[in-house]
């Protein structure tokens, strides 16, 4: 009897202490898969590489869109041809300007993205069933990261000013067409330049072309942050890059919420070596530094004092930036604008 009581708490041991590993191991494979795509994206940012190939990393380990990067750079290939069988016709376009090719190859990703089109070129019809690109408001509030994916929006055709800006630079890049990502608060866009009109704004979410006036007003932008650098400014390769960086982060808050054993911080330290006023990188490590203060503090760790100076160093560093929430009644009235002009 006694051996029977020994030999069922040894099984109940073995099963927790199993349990416990297993737990132990995913935890660990994780951080590995992670710790991976981190080293990747450094040696882009740091070769200032693709940014195409840089969203795949990061996507790729945490959906099942696509199996393999072949897979993903055959979907990109296809949209980037039919983008320069448009650009072949636009060709008859009215704009002469020095920089016509570049205007032009611009204008054909826009369309390229948001119109139902067939292209007659040398007799042939060019995929008449193309559908276009549209706005989803599914995932408004930022729920799921995963929703946000450049490799989701190739195979649902909806995405949000993420996805679709992405995406627009990534073709861009791919034909020679010079574009931007710019930032604004909760939201990306693109940012052209021609010689005729000047810098000029591509919304992709409302489909339009806003003024700078109207970018300012509707995300709440002030004059300040605007001088500042934080909104608004033109972001190069490797900033675009840092961005994927992020990414990275917010999938690893997303699916681990552990904001202690200094990977978010990592990758927020990454992105401010090469852009200093990305206020998505400061605020992201501000609010984890005050996580990792609380805790210590807590636990009375000695290094507390430590996490606090440097949360309020971050915090002190956006306000110097003019860094500002937009308020909620401001994102619904926006939020409110894009749905009338989906209807």
């Amino acid at each position: 009897m006694n051996n029977c009581k020994f030999l069922i708490v040894l099984c109940l041991f073995n099963s927790s202490s199993y349990s416990q590993i297993n737990a132990t191991h995913k935890d660990d494979s994780i951080s590995q898969s992670y710790t991976r795509t981190f080293k990747s994206l450094e040696s882009n940012l740091v070769n200032n590489k693709s940014l195409a190939h840089s969203v795949f990393l990061v996507e790729s380990g945490r959906q099942s869109e696509f199996k393999s990067y072949d897979d993903y750079e055959k979907k990109l290939d296809n949209l980037v041809d039919f983008v320069n069988y448009y650009y072949k016709w636009q060709r008859t376009n009215k704009y002469r300007q020095p920089d016509s090719v570049n205007y032009l190859k611009n204008q054909s990703i826009y369309y390229s993205l948001f119109d139902t089109l067939s292209i007659s070129f040398q007799n042939n019809i060019y995929n008449t069933k193309f559908v276009p690109f549209s706005y989803s408001f599914e995932n408004i509030l930022g729920g799921n990261v995963t929703d946000m994916f450049v490799t989701k929006l190739l195979s649902s055709k909806k995405g949000d000013c993420h996805s679709l800006s992405y995406l627009y630079k990534i073709i861009a890049d791919r034909i020679g067409a010079k574009c931007w990502l710019a930032l604004a608060p909760n939201h990306i866009y693109i940012k052209n330049f021609s010689q005729q009109y000047g810098w000029y704004n591509t919304e992709l979410t409302s489909r339009s072309f806003p003024s700078d006036a109207w970018i300012m007003a509707s995300g709440y932008i002030s004059a300040d942050a605007i001088r500042s650098n934080i909104y608004m400014d033109t972001l190069s390769n490797q900033q675009s890059i840092g961005l994927c960086v992020l990414d990275l982060a917010k999938a690893y808050e997303y699916e681990t919420k552990n904001y202690y054993d200094g990977f978010i911080l990592k990758c927020c330290d990454l992105v401010l070596q090469y852009h200093a006023t990305n206020p998505m990188a400061l605020l992201l490590k501000a609010e984890t530094l005050k996580k990792v203060y609380l805790k210590q503090k807590k636990g009375n760790a000695v290094t507390a004092k430590q996490a606090y100076d440097e949360m309020e160093a971050a915090y002190i560093t956006l306000a110097k930036l003019h860094y500002r929430e937009m308020p909620k009644e401001m994102y619904d009235k926006w939020v409110k604008q894009m749905q009338e002009v989906h209807k």
